[in-house]
């Protein structure tokens, strides 16, 4: 079959013959509807995050269940499933606690480009081709953990589901179980891509009375009022401080970083009131660090993280499908166009130029 594989950093992505084995006990194979293009993506691509290689791209899909390994009772053939690019063992500390997105065996089978057994079903000549975030969604069809499944209800349209595999459910959920934020509260969102767009819709839906949307892309935070943001602000042409501050005196109770730049994240620790907190979402090129003044923590200020918002799969994702089909999330307006698989480079560099919220790459 025909995929977007990854085999150096700075250069395209190449439309390349793969082979794709089937699933072992515990696995699946799905038929990709859609394929989301989403920045993380790309950090493997600028080599700013490393990516084993050659590896199939892609991390944010939906599909059909096409067939199922030995053992599989999640699932059966023809199920519509999101997939989650952080599978879960059941079994470690994390999992047990009720915090998935934190698997140990996941997120290092998700690192290392393999299933969870520490094998491919992916080859090219013989040789292993590596799955990305055990994903690998940039192909017509991709072999997955069973637990890597999440199964939708199927009047659901697979192309807006994708968008729930990622970038939806890593920007609502970081506000809503990572964060928790409170009604009628005040949050500023640094960085509004299509995860960013989502932390203002999350923001939205919780109830926040101010919603300040921060970019230098006039665009961006044109959507951002669309997706729920009260204020918009462009940061290339006033300070993002002083500003914050002026519309929300002593700062916001909230603050999201969703660029992953070490001075951004400074940025929103410094927009945060006393006693407020700051969420960095954003993906750091390896090896950043970001550094902040010991003092301000008498304040009681906190910064945290959020991985993939908090997010327990099976739980969560159907409550998103269920908002979509009642008109309360924003899925259709997020997506700014539609590629083939032979696009995907065009895609890549949409999103570099900032024209688009989210690219999508069709199967169908």
């Amino acid at each position: 079959m025909k995929a977007a594989v990854f085999y150096r950093p700075n250069e395209p992505l190449a439309i390349d013959d793969v082979d794709l084995a089937d699933p072992k006990p515990q696995e699946v194979t799905v038929r990709v509807a859609a394929a989301g293009v989403c920045h993380s993506d790309l950090h493997m691509i600028d080599g700013l995050i490393p990516c084993p290689s050659p590896c199939v791209l892609g991390h944010e899909g939906a599909g059909v269940v096409e067939k199922v390994g030995e053992g599989v009772t999640y699932t059966q053939p023809g199920d519509h499933v999101i997939l989650s690019f952080i599978p879960s063992c059941g079994q470690c500390p994390y999992c047990i606690a009720g915090r998935p997105n934190l698997c140990t065996a996941g997120n290092r089978a998700a690192t290392r480009g393999t299933l969870l057994d520490g094998t491919t079903r992916l080859s090219k000549d013989g040789k292993p081709v590596y799955h990305l975030t055990c994903t690998a969604c940039f192909a017509p069809y991709a072999v997955l953990p069973e637990s890597s499944l999440v199964k939708i209800r199927q009047d659901m349209p697979l192309d807006r589901a994708a968008l729930i595999g990622c970038g939806v459910m890593t920007g609502v959920g970081a506000v809503i179980n990572t964060a928790k934020v409170q009604p009628g509260s005040s949050v500023a969102v640094i960085g509004c891509g299509g995860v960013g767009l989502n932390v203002v819709q999350g923001a939205a839906l919780t109830g926040a009375a101010q919603i300040i949307a921060i970019d230098i892309n006039d665009y961006k935070l044109e959507l951002a009022q669309q997706f729920g943001a009260t204020h918009a602000l462009n940061s290339a042409n006033e300070d993002a401080l002083s500003a914050v501050r002026n519309l929300s005196p002593g700062g916001v109770d909230y603050a999201f970083e969703v660029i992953g730049r070490p001075e951004t994240m400074r940025q929103a620790f410094d927009l945060i009131r006393r006693g407020g907190l700051a969420v960095v979402v954003g993906l750091a090129p390896a090896g950043a660090e970001v550094s902040l003044p010991a003092g301000v923590f008498l304040q009681e200020k906190t910064i945290t993280g959020s991985s993939y918002g908090g997010t327990r799969p099976r739980i969560d994702m159907p409550k998103l499908v269920d908002l979509y089909l009642l008109g309360r999330l924003k899925l259709d307006e997020l997506i700014s166009r539609v590629y083939p698989l032979e696009g995907i480079n065009d895609a890549f560099e949409a999103m570099r130029r900032g024209e688009v919220a989210r690219s999508i790459v069709s199967f169908a």
